[in-house]
């Protein structure tokens, strides 16, 4: 499961299982409603301790998005995306800088947790963030809809919701769709780098002014999936 690590100044989010590299249960980080509970509490943890929040992974994923087993178990879907969608205004509104260190693939809902910080870096040898939806038949929901079209330039939002195409480091740099590239080894480094250097924002304050900034998004996010879309 997820877990958290607080230094003096930071606090670092893994998607993965403390001290394992692949965990067998869910080797892609994949958002089943316990992970995504845990995922949630951990911002909590990092929002009330006060420090800048990375929000990284281990493995060969940062996070391969829904999970599909737990869906084809017969779940009632809208309320599982819905549950997604809260956990994206949970990081998209968390009162402390947050920084996504995207150090392997990050696929439909992963691709989009990704979106949700606010600086995105990505190692540039290895991994892709791609919306593999077009390409599976599937949808996006409202919610889903409104963070790529409000995080990422129009253009690449087209592309990237139309073709599913996958985006290695420097193609997402040039897309918009991160801030940085890096090689793997400079990943974290760099996440702390930036975490440290926006630390002195943290507070209510940063709160109210992301909550402002995405007031549209955050309506669309809180609008419950109807049936209908499926």
């Amino acid at each position: 499961m997820p877990y958290l690590t607080l230094t003096d100044d930071v606090a670092e989010l893994y998607l993965g299982t403390e001290g394992m590299e692949l965990d067998e249960t869910n080797p892609e980080n994949r958002f089943s409603p316990d992970w995504m509970d845990t995922v949630s509490g951990l911002i909590d943890e990092a929002g009330a301790a006060g420090r800048p929040l990375i929000v990284t992974a281990t493995g060969k994923f940062f996070t391969n998005g829904l999970d599909t087993d737990y869906i084809f178990s017969g779940a009632s879907l809208p309320p599982y995306l819905d549950a997604v969608h809260a956990l994206y205004a949970k990081l998209l509104t968390v009162a402390v800088p947050t920084v996504a260190a995207v150090q392997g693939h990050a696929f439909g809902a992963g691709a989009m947790l990704a979106l949700c910080a606010d600086h995105r870096i990505m190692r540039s040898d290895r991994g892709f963030w791609s919306l593999p939806e077009a390409a599976l038949n599937m949808p996006f929901p409202r919610g889903m809809a409104a963070l790529i079209r409000t995080r990422v330039p129009d253009a690449t939002a087209t592309e990237a919701m139309l073709t599913s195409r996958r985006y290695g480091g420097a193609d997402a740099v040039t897309a918009g769709i991160v801030e940085e590239a890096v090689e793997s080894e400079r990943l974290l480094d760099r996440a702390r780098e930036v975490a440290r250097e926006r630390a002195p924002l943290a507070g209510e304050n940063l709160g109210t002014i992301k909550r402002g900034l995405r007031q549209a998004l955050l309506a669309d996010l809180a609008a419950k999936t109807p049936d209908s879309l499926l």
